[in-house]
C-alpha cells in the first residue's frame, strides 16, 4: 500500500529530509509549508526522486485562524492521508524574549499552539478513518526546563505532554501518536550555536523519524543517546539543579 503524507513545516531541514526518503519509497507526500517557491523547489526535487504524487499548499503555520480554515477547504485530505508529520518550530533567544510576554507568546503560537490545532483536526480525520499515524517534532529541551531555554522548553514539554494525553485517548485503536525529540541538530534553526560532539546531522534524524512511524512507536529519542542524557538531567535533585548552568 502506497503511503500518504502530509508533511507540516515542511521547508525545514529535518522535513525535508524525511520527504526525500518516502519519495524513495514512492509514496504520495503533500507538502505545507509558509515559502511558497522553496515549497515548489522541493516538490519537484521529491518527484524526480521517485514520489508518487506531490502537492504543496502555503500556510502561515504561526496563524491559528489560517490553519483551520486549512482543515475546513482541503477535508478532502483526510479520506487519502494516513500519516501526518508535524515539524514546523522557532527556536527564539532566551535572553532576547524572556521578559516579553508579548515575544513569549508568539514563540507559542508557533511551537505550541499551532501544532496543537494541527493534532487536535488531524486526530478527527483518523478517529473519523478508524486508523492513522500522527508524528510531531518535539524536544529533548521539553524534558526539564533550564535557564538557557525555558520558553523554548516549556512550549515544546506542553506539547510533548498534550501528545501523551492523545496517545492515552487513543491507546486502544489503531491510531498512533509518536513524540519525536530531536536533541541538537545541524541545521538553519540551530546556525547560531557553537556546533559540538552532540550534534547531529538531519538525514540521520530523518531516518529515525522514518523507522519510528514504520514501527509505531511512543516516544523517540533521536539521536538514541539523548534518552539516557535526559534521563540523568531528570534525576538530579531540584536544590542542586536550580544551581546549574545549563
Amino acid at each position: 500500500m502506497t503511503r500518504s503524507i502530509l508533511i507540516f513545516g515542511a521547508t525545514s531541514r529535518i522535513a525535508e529530509c524525511v520527504a526525500r526518503k518516502y519519495a524513495e519509497q514512492k509514496a504520495s507526500i503533500i507538502l505545507v509549508g509558509r515559502n511558497q517557491e522553496k515549497l515548489g523547489a522541493i516538490s519537484q526535487d521529491l518527484l524526480m526522486r521517485g514520489a508518487n504524487d506531490v502537492q504543496y499548499y502555503q500556510l502561515d503555520l504561526a496563524a491559528i485562524g489560517d490553519i483551520q480554515e486549512f482543515f475546513t477547504q482541503n477535508s478532502k485530505l483526510s479520506s487519502v492521508v494516513d500519516t501526518v508529520l508535524v515539524a514546523h518550530g522557532v527556536l527564539p533567544n532566551q535572553q532576547d524574549i524572556q521578559n516579553s510576554w508579548t515575544l513569549i507568546r508568539q514563540s507559542y503560537e508557533v511551537n505550541l499552539m499551532s501544532a496543537m490545532c494541527i493534532a487536535t483536526e488531524v486526530t478527527q480525520w483518523f478517529e473519523e478513518q478508524g486508523r492513522g499515524t500522527l508524528a510531531v517534532i518535539t524536544s529533548v529541551a521539553g524534558d526539564r526546563a533550564r535557564k538557557s531555554n525555558y520558553i523554548y522548553g516549556a512550549a515544546k514539554g506542553g506539547l510533548s505532554l498534550f501528545l501523551q494525553g492523545l496517545r492515552n485517548r487513543f491507546g486502544s485503536t489503531p491510531i498512533r501518536i509518536i513524540d519525536i525529540r530531536p536533541g541538537f541538530v545541524d541545521t538553519p534553526m540551530t546556525a547560531h550555536l557553537p556546533k559540538g560532539p552532540l550534534f547531529a546531522e538531519p538525514e540521520r534524524v530523518a531516518e529515525g523519524i522514518v523507522k519510528a512511524i514504520d514501527r509505531g512507536a511512543d516516544i523517540v529519542y533521536l539521536p538514541w543517546f539523548w534518552r539516557w542524557i535526559l534521563l540523568c538531567i531528570r534525576l538530579i535533585p531540584e536544590v542542586i539543579f536550580k544551581k546549574l548552568s545549563l
